[in-house]
Parts: C-alpha cells; structure tokens; sequence
C-alpha cells in the first residue's frame, strides 16, 4: 500500500515559486501577492482516491484525481488554462504530468517524516515547497 497523504499541512517553505509563476505567464500583481502568501494543503486520500485543497487568503484551489486515471483540468490557482492532468505513482512520489500550452508542467509530490514536500514545474524552472503535518 502507498504511503498515506491525508491530512492537513502547513506551508513552511515556498522556493521559487515566483520563477515558476513567470514560466506559467502569471501577472506581476499576482506574482507579488502569491509568493507572499501561507497556503494549507488538506488531502483525504483513499487508497489511489485524491481530494486535495488548498487554501490561502488569496485564492483556494480544490482537485481530485484517481492515480493513473487521466483527467481534464482548469487550472483557475496558477494560469487558468486548461491541461490534460495525469498522476501515477513513483515509489512512493506521487508524479504529476500536464499536457497543455507550456512544456515540463507537472509536480511531484512526497512526504520525509512528517514533512511534505511539493516539487512544481514548468518550462525549466522549478519550485520547491514544503509542508508540516499539523
């Protein structure tokens, strides 16, 4: 059985994340309140089942996915474009492609201890965040 995501995680560090926004074409004002802000992740995971939010101040954001399942999503938290979203498992790294307007778009997604850490890409930039378990 995979490694068991559930639970409620609190942003403790956000690298990079304004050079993945400027890959992704994210406004200037956008960028400038984005990076600033302390987003919360809660994920209920069912065995390969997803339902992921994040929260923040600014904008919140929920998707939910079945690993190795295909879907389409809008994603309205970062750019607004439409991508073909596809997760599957790595081990126990949950890895993200999205197929759509800009090339390398993904994430890869795995916990160390009671930290988790979020890898965002796109183009070749890359963002590193990582969360604490609450």
């Amino acid at each position: 059985m995979p490694v068991d995501y559930s639970g409620r995680w609190e942003m403790v560090s956000n690298e990079n994340f304004e050079d993945v926004m400027k890959a992704l074409d994210i406004d200037f004002a956008t960028r400038k309140i984005a990076v600033h802000l302390h987003q919360t992740k809660i994920i209920v995971q069912d065995g390969d089942k997803f339902e992921t939010k994040t929260l923040s101040t600014f904008r919140n954001y929920e998707v939910n996915f079945t690993v190795g399942q295909e879907f389409e999503e809008h994603a309205k938290a970062l750019d607004g474009r439409k991508v073909m979203t596809l997760v599957n498992w790595d081990g126990d790294k949950l890895v993200c492609v999205q197929r759509g307007e800009k090339e390398n778009r993904g994430w890869k997604q795995w916990i160390e201890g009671d930290m988790l850490h979020l890898e965002l890409t796109a183009l070749d930039k890359v963002c590193h965040q990582v969360f604490k378990k609450a």
